[in-house]
């Protein structure tokens, strides 16, 4: 079974902070690089962090210093922590794995709103 559930968006003012959750069936996530993306309405969709099985991370230069991206290997879960939001990183952000035949799933994402 596949599957990549997203959650914790929500509203936030400029300032704030969100953290997001990524739960993903072991077998997309187990051993992958997993990666989280945004879109925001009528852009392109974009990659924001990544980390691989190991840790290593990378970071979009529009949120470096701000965003942090981690992962749980024992409960399939990677997760962005969101400080010092803007309103332009207001998007649907999603998750996926990087590699591999199962790269091609997208979870439903989650929405994130910052006010100014």
């Amino acid at each position: 079974q596949v599957q990549l559930a997203e959650s914790g968006g929500g509203l936030v003012q400029a300032g704030g902070s969100l953290r997001l959750s990524c739960a993903a069936s072991g077998s997309i996530f187990r051993g992958n690089s997993m990666g989280w993306y945004r879109q925001a309405p009528g852009k392109q969709r974009d990659v924001v962090a990544t980390i691989t099985n190991g840790g290593t991370t990378n970071y979009a230069d529009s949120v470096k210093g701000r965003f942090t991206i981690s992962r749980d290997n024992a409960k399939n879960t990677v997760y962005l922590q969101m400080n010092s939001l803007k309103p332009e990183d207001t998007a649907v952000y999603y998750c996926k794995a990087l590699f591999g035949l199962l790269s091609k799933y997208w979870g439903q994402g989650t929405q994130v709103t910052v006010s100014s």
